[in-house]
């Protein structure tokens, strides 16, 4: 019988406002990130903890920054844009985490720092173009639909290879690694199962040298230790650290 994840304490949902608020918050979520990798016996070092701040306002967002948050995953391109825009004296690195479509490459290229949800030949065509024109480079990760659930985006696991090699041809986009949603679910033997997947693609990708340095952005607010013990570098953690959102994460996905 598969294990069942457990629920974080309530104190996890609880709203963060001030700094003091951040600063305990960040000083729970990197225990856990600590003693998950401990688990795996792995350096917590190795591990990058990206604070997701979607449909936080920017007046939290600074007390947050003088916590010490100073890179920042947003979904939507416009809400990325503009928190850049307002905050752009605090230096915040903003990484866009969602679903893009190829319309919107003129914003990111402009003020994006990383884009985790490259899924098509067609987009890194788009991203290509508007970066050469800014003059800019960017760093991106390839999503993967590793659970092969028909809500997620990303490519399917056998599409990977090829398409690395395709984006090999794109002078601005540095790829990093890959990134995933697991499977929404309870059951853990099969979140593990889609981590293992992007193991697997990842060191094929470090085989082919198509992979940058073979980074893993896997893991949320829910199953971010699971993710840290199936071989996560970067971990995309929002509620644990800003509070519950009014609404599931589904709500906040492109389309919805």
């Amino acid at each position: 019988m598969s294990e069942s994840t457990s629920n974080p304490p309530s104190s996890a949902a609880a709203t963060a406002s001030s700094v003091e608020d951040f600063r305990a918050k960040l000083s729970a979520v990197r225990a856990r990130l600590e003693a998950a990798a401990q688990r795996a016996g792995r350096e917590a070092s190795e591990i990058r903890l990206l604070p997701v701040s979607k449909t936080v306002p920017e007046e939290r967002l600074r007390n947050a920054f003088e916590a010490g948050v100073h890179e920042m995953g947003e979904n939507k391109v416009q809400e990325a844009k503009r928190k850049s825009e307002n905050l752009a004296e605090l230096g915040i690195r903003w990484a866009l985490i969602g679903h893009l479509q190829s319309n919107k490459a003129k914003d990111v290229a402009r003020f994006a720092d990383e884009f985790q949800a490259l899924d098509s030949l067609h987009l890194a065509q788009a991203l290509d173009r508007r970066l050469q024109t800014a003059g800019r480079q960017l760093d991106v990760y390839v999503q993967v639909n590793s659970s092969g659930e028909e809500s997620k985006f990303g490519l399917e696991p056998g599409e990977v290879a090829g398409f690395l090699r395709e984006v090999a041809a794109f002078d601005s986009l540095r790829v990093r690694g890959l990134m995933t949603l697991a499977a929404h679910t309870d059951d853990r033997d099969r979140i593990r199962e889609c981590f293992r997947i992007m193991r697997e693609l990842r060191d094929a990708g470090i085989q082919e040298g198509t992979v940058g340095d073979g980074q893993l952005s896997m893991g949320m607010s829910g199953d971010f230790e699971l993710a840290i013990e199936g071989g996560s570098t970067c971990v995309r953690v929002g509620q644990a650290i800003f509070g519950a959102r009014q609404y599931p994460d589904s709500t906040y996905w492109p389309g919805n």
